[in-house]
């Protein structure tokens, strides 16, 4: 499966944690991210990232102020700040703005007990303290909160991204 040749497209490395957005394969961007913290995996409740061609079903948080907290792809109305961290310690912030993947490889990815986007696989942003460059999520592809936002407005729906290792 390829790209078109004038589309951006997303390629995500998860033996580099690094995400570039691409258009005819020169680099747009080229940001650190993390990925899952169990590795590379495609199965339903592995909370590993899952490899292959995807594509960005959904883009979730156009307009909200940078630090918007998601819950359930919803705007809950507040800002994250430490603070608040701090009251919820070990829960998994979604900030920012959420692109949403679905898969594009039945079997692979797509239908069934691989289903990116019944796991609910999204990019979106983290808070800024933690780290970038190491596996650290639960499946999806995290990143800090600029970069989020400046590959949000870069991308349409249907925008591909290849996940690989």
């Amino acid at each position: 499966m390829t790209n078109p040749v004038d589309s951006p497209w997303i390629r995500v490395s998860i033996a580099s944690q690094r995400l570039r957005l691409l258009r005819a394969d020169q680099p747009l961007m080229d940001v650190a991210v993390s990925t899952a913290l169990n590795g590379p995996g495609e199965q339903s409740g592995s909370e590993c990232t899952p490899r292959g061609w995807h594509q960005v079903r959904a883009r979730i948080g156009a307009n909200h102020p940078a630090g918007t907290i998601f819950v359930g792809r919803r705007s809950n109305g507040e800002i994250y700040t430490p603070e608040l961290a701090a009251r919820h310690p070990g829960r998994d912030w979604i900030l920012s703005r959420i692109l949403w993947l679905s898969g594009l490889e039945t079997g692979r990815n797509r239908m069934g007990k691989v289903d990116s986007m019944r796991r609910y696989i999204y990019i979106h942003g983290c808070p800024d303290g933690e780290p970038m460059g190491i596996p650290r999520s639960r499946g999806c592809i995290r990143m800090r909160n600029a970069d989020i936002i400046t590959l949000f407005d870069q991308v349409p729906a249907g925008t591909r991204v290849l996940i690989e290792e």
